[in-house]
């Protein structure tokens, strides 16, 4: 069954870095786009990140830009996201997914991991 795993949340300061890994298994995962959204409490998700199969194009939120990368590892099958310079307003649950085309919109994305909960403390 192909499926989507985050790790790597947790609690960490305003001003602190933290790296998420999304790992995938049974699927050809090098085929994918792959972007990460994330949802604030009482907020609707949100686009955060997106990366092309080959990892040289990438796509950023304006909240995000300078502050978060994403990047990609097809050999171990997984895609990061790398965050630096934490605000208490990236406090969210983290969802990576893929998709078949090039797209911010959460529609056209197949596939999901259950999130990963990040907490900044101000």
């Amino acid at each position: 069954q192909v499926q989507l795993v985050e790790s790597g949340g947790g609690l960490v300061q305003t001003g602190g870095s933290l790296r998420l890994s999304c790992a995938a298994s049974g699927g050809t995962f090098s085929t994918y786009y792959m972007g990460w959204f994330r949802q604030g409490r009482g907020k609707d998700r949100e686009f955060v990140a997106l990366i092309n199969q080959r990892g040289s194009i990438f796509k950023y939120a304006d909240s995000v830009k300078g502050r978060f990368t994403i990047s990609r590892d097809n050999a171990k099958n997984t895609v990061y996201l790398q965050m630096s310079s934490l605000k208490p307003s990236d406090t969210a649950v983290y969802f990576c997914a893929r998709a078949s085309s090039w797209s911010e919109d959460e529609r056209l994305y197949d596939l999901w991991g259950q999130g990963t909960q990040i907490t900044v403390s101000s």
